[in-house]
């Protein structure tokens, strides 16, 4: 079977496969859902053949060990996202796709040697084979030495480069800049992390990506050009599948491309025949001819949001046009009805997909509709014309950069919303089935049900649900504490490593002005989080590595005493010994905050920091702690930011132990989650997120 799977025949088999599936479904039209069940079930075998001959290659006979290797690249060279490991930061690396004899790779290199790779050239790889998570890909290969390049790419693949390239560099920078590519081909190398979250935040992440939209608005407009040229429908027919077949090879032949384009087809259909009855056999085919052809695609939920996608402009967008245009324009009903038809029958998987949907990014995807199209097609004018003319294109495209501003200014706009988010995929998928099946039947009565469901639940679960004074925000093998000003103010001591994490940390606490930041030292699970602290957030004033031991300051009515270092910008050879270690004091409670600090300094603050309330306990609770300090701390809770499942050992058993026989509560975000506090006259409140009965709740 694994034999079978990578030989050369393989393709051809498929093939033969796929043309045989689509004559039996044209035989048989009385029985196409048999044929289509037939298709399904030989793509799950087919799966079960390439599942066995990957399990079983020489890559996975290989498993930890240095190899060399010829291959061909298949994907692109991308940069990896920025990684925080451990308490530094990692290079970023760049990973791509690679066919070999023995099966797929995914390769990881560094940025010199993957510069100017294309899909197609031959290359020779060295490195230590992995074991891969991915489905499709036999094994995962750290190149240790650089890669070797055994011939020029093709000129076609040249050609194709100095497109893509060529649509880049016309394209400007800025947000709107980066839209553009990722709109017309997927090319989203451009894009900042903070754009890409916004993007993410408002529901509008699919622009960006290449799918059944993208190739149904270029058939479109070339099937609207071939009308001029040619009478007969078939001969608009080919040639439009022709230019289909160039924007594949343009977009790159990935399996979510493929799959896109299939969607396309059944699309193109509809538009060339105008008959709802022939779209439907369509679709059948080509979800048969997906699977068959490639098999894994039955287990892809892009797959799925794909056909749903397709059948909701299909069958959906038609009622919706038909309701819109009693008080909407007819051209403005067009263009409104697709989006919300294909959210809507998207919707559950969406949210099953992520745990969170965005209300607003209904309102955000029929905002940005109308300026779609217009994108995609001078976009897809301008690459093709930009090897020749840059000048040209540069000028064109300048047509369309207000637009793209506005879809950048509705991503903004929208992603300050708060989000539904749910306690896991499962609850959201049902509630979203459930509300899309009454909408569907009750119409107008379930619209005020399910509007008093929701609100009853974001009560119900908010967090926190009261006012709070101390806030420990769960950002993995990492630090973050919120002290709380009020009016939207906060202290902020460390930011922990990612910057999503913090941001939609102070997002949910609603922070939009930091007076004091405090970041400790300069190790990444601390520091790494940085730009997310600071997105769309005002600092007053900054401490990091520029304070010393003695220094004071009142902010609001919290007064913070700087214990250590004993100089500012001190460096040692531990830099967790250099952490800034401070006490916040109030009326109503006290903390200390102890950074990183090792044994040696922490024995220089005994009888410094006195009694506290809360003890955010130095270095994520290792067990490198002075039993004597937190003795005369004697503090009422111990706050611990700490990743699940970290290979750092932390917190240590015996630093829980010790705590404990000091009666203090301890809380710790691997397993409670964010933790809420409050306190007044020192009598302390705590809530915490993993704790609290928690379905829905806004975020």
């Amino acid at each position: 079977m694994g034999a079978l799977t990578q030989s050369f025949l393989f393709p051809g088999i498929l093939i033969a496969v796929g043309v045989l599936t689509f004559l039996l479904f044209l035989k048989f039209r009385s029985a196409r859902a048999l044929v289509l069940i037939a298709a399904l079930l030989l793509g799950s075998s087919l799966m079960s053949l390439r599942q066995f001959s990957i399990a079983t290659s020489y890559l996975n006979r290989h498993i930890g060990e240095n190899i060399s290797v010829e291959a061909r690249v298949r994907t692109d060279p991308v940069a990896t996202n920025p990684k925080v490991r451990g308490r530094n930061f990692v290079s970023r690396k760049f990973t791509f796709l690679a066919g070999t004899q023995y099966g797929p790779l995914r390769v990881i290199t560094m940025k010199s040697s993957a510069a100017g790779l294309l899909p197609g050239q031959k290359i020779a790889i060295t490195g230590q084979v992995l074991k891969s998570s991915e489905r499709r890909v036999a094994a995962l290969v750290i190149a240790t030495a650089p890669i070797q390049r055994l011939a020029p790419p093709s000129h076609w693949a040249r050609s194709l480069a100095s497109i893509r390239n060529g649509l880049r560099a016309a394209s400007g920078g800025g947000d709107a800049g980066a839209l553009i590519p990722g709109m017309v081909i997927g090319d989203t190398g451009k894009q900042s992390a903070d754009f890409k979250n916004d993007m993410r935040r408002a529901g509008l992440t699919h622009l960006v990506a290449v799918s059944g939209a993208n190739f149904a608005i270029v058939s479109a407009f070339v099937l609207w050009c071939m009308q001029f040229i040619f009478r007969k429908i078939p001969a608009r027919l080919i040639a439009t599948t022709l230019a289909l077949a160039c924007f594949i090879a343009l977009v790159r032949p990935s399996p979510s491309v493929l799959r896109a384009s299939a969607m396309a087809a059944v699309a193109l259909v509809a538009m060339s025949t105008y008959q709802r009855g022939d779209s439907l056999p369509a679709l059948g085919f080509a979800i048969a001819a997906v699977v068959v052809i490639d098999p894994w695609q039955s287990r892809d939920p892009g797959f799925a949001l794909s056909v749903l996608a397709t059948a909701g402009l299909l069958l959906v967008a038609p009622r919706i046009n038909g309701r819109l245009t009693r008080f909407l324009p007819e051209k403005v009903a067009g263009a409104i009805a697709p989006p919300i038809a294909a959210m809507a029958l998207c919707l559950p998987i969406i949210v099953a997909l992520s745990g969170y949907i965005s209300p607003i990014s209904i309102v955000a995807n029929i905002a940005a509709a109308p300026f779609v199209a217009p994108i995609t097609v001078v976009g897809f004018i301008a690459a093709l014309i930009s090897p020749l003319s840059p000048w040209a294109a540069e000028h064109l495209l300048l047509l369309v950069r207000p637009l793209a501003s506005i879809i950048t200014s509705i991503a903004r706009w929208a992603a300050h919303f708060p989000v539904l988010s749910l306690r896991t995929g499962l609850i959201g998928f049902l509630i979203a089935l459930i509300a899309l099946i009454n909408l569907a039947i009750f119409r107008k009565k379930a619209v005020a049900l399910l509007a008093i469901v929701i609100l009853a639940l974001l009560w119900f679960g908010r967090f926190p649900s009261h006012g709070w004074d101390v806030f420990m925000c769960d950002v993995g093998q990492g630090d973050a504490t919120v002290i709380n000003l009020h009016d939207h103010r906060a202290i902020v001591i460390d930011v922990g490593p990612d910057p999503l994490l913090i941001d939609a940390c102070l997002r949910r606490l609603e922070i939009t002005t930091i007076s004091l930041l405090i970041l400790t030292h300069p190790h990444a699970d601390h520091i790494g989080g940085l730009a997310g602290a600071k997105k769309n957030r005002r600092v007053d004033n900054e401490w990091f590595g520029n304070i010393a031991a003695g220094a004071k300051a009142q902010i609001g009515e919290y007064s913070v005493t700087v214990l250590w270092p004993l100089k500012a910008g001190a460096i040692d050879e531990n830099p967790n010994n250099v952490s800034i270690a401070a006490v916040i004091r109030s009326d109503d409670l006290s903390l200390f905050a102890a950074g990183d600090i090792e044994p040696p300094v922490q024995e220089k603050l005994r009888g410094e920091v006195g009694r506290v309330d809360i003890y955010k306990v130095a270095h994520h609770g290792s067990r490198y702690q002075d039993l004597t300090l937190m003795r005369e701390i004697a503090p009422t809770v111990a706050l611990i930011g700490v990743g699940a499942g970290n290979s750092y050992g932390h917190p240590a058993a015996s630093t829980i132990a010790d705590l404990a026989r000091l009666h203090a509560k301890v809380l710790r975000t691997d397993l409670d989650g964010s933790i809420a506090i409050s306190a007044e006259r020192h009598a302390i409140s705590i809530e915490s997120q993993n704790t609290k009965p928690r379905w829905i709740s806004w975020n």
